[in-house]
């Protein structure tokens, strides 16, 4: 069963591209057709592709990998943000950071920053410093929270990551390809969809239309964090039976070589009172 249907989508506005002279001839096999100018969106394509990314990012989610989100422009900000949170999973919603998947370890740097200053601010120090220093170190945390305080779980680089116009977010999407990171983008009609490895065919500028493909994409990451903690809590079971069938064997174990020895010493007994009877 698909996770979202041709009438949603139709809803939300997913349909509509840009004018036909902004198009990206790359785009030409998702296109439907054009009316006043402006190119239409197969739907249907749409939904399969849809499908297809939130399959992938399903057992992404349920191997514990990340999926980083990025989408700085406007009307996906917020979306983006809240239904990132929902799945407990990274985004950017502000400025890129350049450099922040090839130059990861600089940008974990500039994140550790921001657990110093929150050190200092808890053992004291700043009862030391000048009112100058503590504003301007708070400046300087206020903006690594606003720019990183997203990706401060972050301890390695994202499996995969999840681009809201791929057009707009070109440095990431470079950067993702440069590494191997497979790229999940929806892409609209003005778009290259030639670095993506999972194309969802979309209007990337309503933030309906982008909500409703998020919402598909997060129940099925959700459904695969689901699925990974019930087979963690089997997996546990089955290794507490394990322990607990050890620990019977050990007692059975332990009884019978109880009894052997008994035998052994009654044996004994026995020898001894005879020799004692002839003696």
């Amino acid at each position: 069963m698909s996770r979202t249907n041709f009438d949603t989508l139709l809803e939300a506005g997913c349909h509509f591209g840009h004018l036909k002279r902004k198009w990206n001839p790359a785009m030409a096999p998702y296109i439907f057709m054009e009316r006043n100018g402006i190119h239409i969106i197969d739907l249907n394509k749409t939904v399969a592709k849809i499908d297809e990314a939130a399959e992938a990012l399903k057992q992404i989610a349920k191997s514990g990998k990340k999926i980083l989100f990025v989408a700085t422009k406007k009307q996906a900000k917020q979306v983006v943000a809240d239904k990132a949170a929902s799945v407990n999973m990274p985004y950017v919603i502000e400025r890129w950071p350049g450099g922040m998947l090839t130059n990861f370890p600089t940008i974990r740097k500039a994140v550790k920053k921001m657990a110093t200053i929150d050190k200092l601010s808890n053992d004291g120090t700043y009862a030391n410093l000048s009112k100058r220093e503590i504003l301007q170190i708070s400046r300087q945390r206020a903006k690594l929270e606003k720019n990183l305080g997203s990706i401060a779980d972050l301890t390695r680089l994202p499996s995969a990551l999840f681009v809201v116009d791929v057009m707009k977010e070109n440095i990431a999407v470079r950067e993702a390809n440069r590494l191997g990171i497979p790229v999940f983008g929806i892409v609209d009609t003005n778009s290259d969809p030639t670095n993506v490895d999972f194309v969802i065919p979309a209007n990337d500028d309503a933030t309906k239309s982008v909500e409703v493909i998020l919402d598909a994409c997060c129940a099925a990451m959700q459904e695969g964090l689901e699925e990974r903690k019930a087979e963690k809590v089997d997996m546990e079971a089955a290794g507490e039976g394990a322990v607990v069938n050890k620990g019977k064997k050990r007692v059975a174990k332990a009884r019978l070589d109880k009894s052997d020895e008994e035998a052994i010493n009654a044996s004994k007994a026995a020898a001894f009172i005879k020799e004692e009877e002839e003696a």
